[in-house]
């Protein structure tokens, strides 16, 4: 997709979360791969946590970023399968005042392309929460890959054409 360069790059404000029962600081691959991506980009990482398979602490966790006013964009990775222990769609539905539904048909559709039939096991989603966005991709490292490479990297580029998220970003709040 094109990029505008004579448009003014604007750097987001991302906060990284990992959900998982078994990862730690130093073995979060997904994590390590976001944020990695992210700040090649341009893009500044506000904050960095990993939470359990937990509705309760992720929804906790999120509501703290939603109101940091220093936090645009929430990226979460993990939790967005169909095992018992998965829930970060069902903390998003917790938090959430619109959902982006076109995010998850995107993401799947991208996924198809490097894992075929198994992508259906994908509840990738994002929403909005007063004024904040929230993205939720799977756990694995090529999952992080395909929904950065393929979505958010243009979607959060404010140079980005023939529109993204970033220039919608003041206007998330409106009534």
């Amino acid at each position: 997709m094109p990029i505008d360069e004579g448009a003014a790059f604007l750097p987001v404000r991302i906060a990284v979360l990992t959900v998982s029962d078994t990862r730690t600081a130093e073995d979060d691959r997904s994590g390590d791969t976001l944020v990695a991506r992210l700040e090649a980009a341009g893009h500044v990482l506000a904050d960095r946590a990993i939470v359990r398979d937990d509705v309760d602490r992720i929804v906790s966790r999120l509501h703290g970023w939603i109101e940091d006013e220093s936090i645009d964009c929430v990226i979460a990775t993990g939790g967005t399968g169909v095992t018992g222990r998965d829930v970060t769609p069902e903390a998003l539905a917790r938090v959430r005042d619109k959902e982006i539904e076109g995010f998850g048909e995107l993401f799947r559709w991208l996924s198809y392309q490097s894992i075929g039939t198994s992508t259906v096991q994908s509840r990738a989603t994002a929403c909005v929460a007063r004024g904040t966005y929230i993205f939720a991709l799977p756990g694995s490292t090529g999952a992080v890959k395909d929904g950065w490479d393929g979505i958010l990297a243009s979607q959060l580029d404010s140079r980005h054409r023939p529109c993204n998220f970033v220039e919608l970003m003041p206007r998330l709040m409106e009534r």
